[in-house]
């Protein structure tokens, strides 16, 4: 029962659909009799105009037919040779300040709606190209205006450019977007890239000149004040402040001593008494007696060019010119004797004097090795220092000989050491 039911409604469902399809196409072909009706008539009202008075219908077409603009045969163009007219063009793109068409002597303003021809703009330019050639016109500005007339031919002539320069005529807003204005911005003149290489290499110099310079000087102002203050080894002094010292004081002794036979030879009496001043404390004739000694001191120092691990007097090596030019040498000694070095540890052959030198160089530092007498420098090359356990011994063994430790005491300090006391040790250094 309840199939037949659902035969039945599909049934129905599907009678009204062709219902519908027929009322809709039945409404399409009224609609489409309708308009074909309506056009039909139009047409044939006005086919009885056309048969009924021929007159009015010529009348009539010939009041609706346009126009065509009269043929004007174009004379010569118009406007003075010194009167090129104005045009928004910052930036030069086209003419620059003037009027393409008033430089080949065109007004725009003038030929309404007939602009010249390729042609015309041709014929003018040969004219006025002639005339003022620079190799038969030699009157002042002749060469200027040849210029101008050359890019106005050349824009004018170019079909893209003539129409952009024509659209841009009256739209200087477009222009300024496109272009930009030189009121507002403009580019800077191109640099030589040849000078600024040379002031590169100039500054460059100048610069690593006084580098070196200060880094020499940094060690010889620390000289001179140990050498002065006669600072010992623990304090920052070394072996050459106390040489400079030494030789400072004998100086001094010298020149005293010359300052006393003046004046004896002079005179004076050696047993004359001073006169008395006020007496000065210990540390005010300490002063006095630096500031004497200090000029001395430097003189010392500046006769020293160099003190070894680069820190010496500034000289022509040191320009960055010379540096660059030398560069690529060292970079590849550098990397064949690493390579060398390389292959030799591949093929687990022995360490030669030279790598064991400059490992051990490596390890301590340039300066702490040059710092070193030749005797101390064997003895770091037997004690292997580039291994870091070693170089560690090491450095505290010169921590405790700049603290002025004698030999049992630095035996005790690294027994204590090796028992793992290392704070009870660091605290006795420090109170030595």
């Amino acid at each position: 029962m309840n199939a037949t039911h659902n035969h039945n409604s599909a049934r129905m469902v599907r009678c009204c659909r062709r219902i519908w399809c027929t009322f809709i196409l039945l409404a399409i072909a009224i609609s489409c009799s309708l308009v074909y009706a309506l056009e039909g008539g139009t047409g044939a009202g006005s086919g009885e105009n056309v048969a009924g008075d021929p007159s009015t219908t010529a009348s009539d077409a010939s009041s609706t037919t346009p126009e065509s603009p009269p043929k004007v045969k174009r004379e010569t163009p118009s406007g003075t040779e010194d009167d090129w007219g104005s045009f928004y063009d910052p930036n030069n793109v086209f003419c620059g300040k003037f009027d393409c068409y008033k430089i080949l002597r065109f007004d725009h303003e003038t030929w309404g709606s007939s602009p010249p021809s390729l042609k015309d703009i041709t014929k003018s330019y040969r004219n006025l190209s002639r005339k003022w050639h620079p190799d038969k016109n030699k009157a002042k500005g002749a060469r200027e205006k040849f210029v101008a007339i050359a890019k106005a031919y050349e824009i004018l002539t170019n079909k893209e450019k003539r129409a952009e320069y024509d659209h841009f005529r009256d739209r200087p807003d477009e222009y300024f977007i496109k272009y930009g204005s030189s009121v507002l911005w403009a580019y800077a003149p191109k640099s030589d890239a040849s000078y600024i290489i040379i002031m590169f290499f100039v500054l460059g110099s100048v610069f690593t000149y006084y580098a070196q310079k200060n880094k020499w000087q940094t060690i010889a102002n620390h000289l001179v004040k140990a050498a002065v203050e006669d600072l010992s080894p623990r304090e920052g002094g070394s072996t050459e402040s106390i040489e400079i010292r030494v030789k400072a004081l004998a100086i001094l002794a010298e020149k005293k001593k010359d300052e006393e036979e003046a004046k004896l030879l002079n005179g004076a009496s050696s047993n004359e008494k001073k006169k008395k001043g006020p007496k000065m404390t210990g540390k005010e004739r300490k002063e006095k007696e630096w500031d004497v000694l200090r000029p001395i001191c430097i003189g010392l120092v500046n006769e020293i060019d160099d003190f070894g691990a680069g820190f010496r007097k500034p000289t022509m090596q040191d320009l960055l010119v010379v540096k660059m030019v030398k560069w690529p040498y060292y970079l590849t000694s550098s990397i064949l004797w690493w390579s060398k070095y390389a292959v030799r540890r591949l093929r687990k052959m022995e360490l030669n004097d030279e790598e064991r030198e400059a490992l051990t160089k490596n390890a301590v530092g340039e300066v702490s090795w040059i710092a070193v007498s030749d005797e101390e420098r064997v003895k770091m090359l037997t004690l292997e220092l580039w291994v870091t356990d070693n170089l560690v011994e090491w450095r505290e063994e010169q921590e405790m000989k700049l603290a002025g430790l004698s030999v049992n005491k630095r035996k005790q300090i690294k027994k204590m050491r090796k028992r793992g006391s290392a704070e009870t040790v660091d605290d006795d250094l420090h109170m030595d």
